[in-house]
């Protein structure tokens, strides 16, 4: 990027991250003279992240849920996106540098890199273990459990098969809940006659939590709800057990008991974006920062976090939690305040702009959870629904927020055919490891 803003070109705008607050901030200054805006994003894709775990399970395929941020911003023309992962951050000297090797001098950042999965202080847990942050997690999980039960048919021997046909899911939150009752559907519906070897009904979907109960921020009854709809669906759900060390097809659970398992799914926790560490600022267990009411960081006005970087409370001590919803309204909010001082500059305020900066507030659009086919919990102010309707409700919802109509009519014609026919099609296999000697 080269130096104009000095000179009295545009305000030099850096995003880094093309997720819902990036991408949103972005398409609310399209277009706007007072800015140069670039984009950068380790990927080329916005990602629908709310479906991701779709993917994983076979429901939907990855383009259903993505698409490319250079086709989002197309008609643009003062936002230039490119495609490189940022490696370090100097907020002082205002620059910072990809993998590339390419510098980027800004005006104004917003870091919102996003997040990756969290292992409460044990990193050394994530090679035996399958994230979903990515579509090549979500792909990898699909692959690893449709691969396993390809295996599980081919082996005589049946302690091989118990691992390969047992499915762990640490985290009984709602990635954790959406991927048990998935994984149930899928296994015990629409795969139940294609296999000859093995009985797929045995195979052991099991959402192990830490906590007295799954899904803990909704209601108790819907907790209940979720656990006994769960349960019908074949799901052992294991609540008050604790994980203490992951090996190889292995999980050491606190109360001594061994669960043995060739796919192990980590939906426990999260872990701010590294990069947040550059910032010269504290952040908390997870590696999240706290910023100003305004979302700027703690003595750097021009630089704002948003989504799953920030830990705060909004200017009503409304706590902000990391979803898709509360990423949107940051984006906007910054892009609002940044045209604002825009103004303000060409009025000669440009000493008084800073402090003039209004609160983010956050509109809670409430929660919500799929399980299974036909049922879902949903939480919204003094709304409370579960089941059928809660189901549509999230259906509705999810094709709403889907970015672009190719998207919105792949999801609703796919889900509509899988409906009917207990059938989803995304099921082929590729980049599968070689088939080993089996152990019998």
């Amino acid at each position: 990027m080269t130096k104009q803003h000095a000179g009295g070109g545009p305000r030099r705008i850096l995003i880094i991250g093309g997720g819902f607050a990036g991408l949103e901030c972005a398409q609310q200054l399209a277009n706007d003279s007072r800015f140069e805006v670039t984009l950068v994003d380790r990927n080329n894709h916005h990602l629908f992240q709310p479906l991701l775990y779709q993917v994983a399970t076979a429901s939907l395929a990855a383009p259903d849920i993505a698409r490319s941020i250079r086709q989002v911003l197309a008609k643009a023309r003062n936002v230039t996106v490119l495609m490189d992962e940022i490696v370090s951050i100097d907020p002082a000297a205002k620059r910072a540098v990809g993998i590339s090797g390419t510098v980027f001098d800004f005006d104004t950042l917003l870091l919102a890199a996003g997040a990756r999965t969290g292992y409460f202080g044990h990193d050394e847990w994530a090679k035996y273990t399958l994230g979903l942050k990515s579509l090549a997690d979500a792909q990898t999980i699909r692959r690893t459990v449709l691969a396993n039960l390809e295996r599980a048919e081919l082996t005589t021997d049946m302690v091989e098969r118990s691992r390969l046909m047992t499915v762990a899911i640490v985290g009984g939150g709602p990635t954790g809940v959406e991927l048990a009752g998935a994984f149930a559907d899928l296994i015990h519906r629409s795969l139940k006659s294609n296999f000859r070897r093995i009985d797929t009904g045995k195979l052991r979907v099991i959402l192990i939590e830490g906590s007295e109960r799954i899904l803990e921020t909704y209601d108790l009854d819907q907790s209940e709800y979720t656990r006994q709809r769960l349960t019908s669906l074949g799901v052992e759900v294991w609540t008050n057990t604790r994980v203490v060390n992951v090996s190889a097809g292995k999980l050491d659970l606190k109360d001594g008991r061994v669960l043995e398992s060739e796919a192990i799914i980590w939906a426990a926790g999260i872990a701010a974006n590294p990069l947040t560490a550059m910032l010269g600022v504290p952040l908390d267990r997870g590696g999240r920062v706290t910023p100003n009411p305004d979302l700027s960081l703690p003595g750097f006005p021009d630089i704002f976090v948003a989504g799953d970087l920030v830990s705060m409370k909004d200017c009503e001590e409304q706590f902000v939690p990391g979803v898709a919803p509360a990423a949107v309204q940051m984006g906007q909010h910054i892009a609002k305040l940044l045209k604002e001082e825009a103004r303000l500059e060409t009025k000669g305020f440009e000493g008084q702009k800073h402090g003039l900066r209004s609160k983010f507030k956050y509109f809670d659009k409430g929660m919500m959870a799929i399980i299974g086919k036909n049922h879902a919990v949903v939480k919204s102010g003094k709304l409370r629904l579960k089941g059928f309707v809660a189901w549509v409700m999230w259906l509705l919802i999810h094709i709403l927020f889907l970015i672009g109509f190719r998207n919105k009519l792949a999801v609703l014609l796919g889900w509509a055919f899988a409906y009917f026919r207990d059938n989803p099609d995304a099921r082929v296999i590729v980049n599968t490891p070689p088939i080993a000697k089996s152990a019998s």
